[in-house]
């Protein structure tokens, strides 16, 4: 069993190749003032404006811009804080572990609890994604633990591309509105459509991966 402290990160995003230069650049350039835990603070307060702008779309959809600079300002802390203690080879690693994930998890329950706030999501579809999302992290967490094995991308799909598919819809919402659609009998939006396909994804990885690891624990354990 690992302790956590020393691990192998599986990476293998489609945004990798372009994000880990960017990451090492801005690391190289950043103020000796700037702290890897002010970095974990600040992708938690990039979350907190993501939320409290998506609450705000109720006056007008103009903040789904905020909410997208929010999600922006989330991913610049939560992925540079690492790389800049690594950068700068004062890693913590158990303290760095502990904190940068829990730090993960609430910005995510911000981020979806906040979308599901907008006039534009149905508040139990966006929990649906939170949910599945949290469950994924939790197989993630207790691989790292068992295996000393850190999966950050399922199917080369990771936080930012998740990142970018949020901008995406606050942008297409912004632009073309939230149409209605008729699926066989079932009248919804396509956004609500989109966030229930995405939690039905999550919901079906977390199932495979139980299953697969389980039984490949289970035969090392015989």
């Amino acid at each position: 069993m690992s302790s956590g402290q020393n691990h192998i990160r599986v990476t293998g995003s489609l945004t990798g190749p372009l994000e880990r230069p960017v990451l090492q650049w801005l690391s190289a350039r950043a103020p000796a003032w700037l702290s890897p835990d002010m970095l974990t603070v600040i992708g938690v307060l990039g979350a907190a404006v993501t939320c409290v702008s998506y609450g705000l779309t109720h006056l007008h959809a103009g903040f789904l811009w905020m909410a997208s600079l929010g999600i922006a300002i989330n991913w610049f802390g939560d992925s540079l804080d690492g790389t800049l203690a690594r950068f700068r080879h004062i890693e913590r690693p158990r303290y760095g572990f502990f904190v940068d994930h829990t730090a993960d998890a609430l910005s995510q329950v911000l981020i979806l609890l906040g979308l599901g706030m907008t006039p534009f999501v149905e508040f139990w579809i966006s929990c649906l994604v939170l949910i599945g999302y949290l469950l994924l992290s939790v197989v993630v967490y207790i691989r790292t633990i068992l295996e000393g094995v850190f999966q950050i991308t399922f199917g080369r799909i990771g936080p930012t591309e998740a990142r970018i598919v949020l901008v995406l819809v606050n942008g297409g919402i912004f632009f073309f509105g939230n149409e209605e659609i008729r699926l066989l009998s079932i009248t919804t939006t396509m956004v609500d459509a989109l966030l229930a396909s995405v939690a039905a994804v999550l919901f079906t990885v977390f199932c495979i991966s139980v299953l697969r690891h389980a039984r490949r624990l289970g035969k090392m354990s015989e």
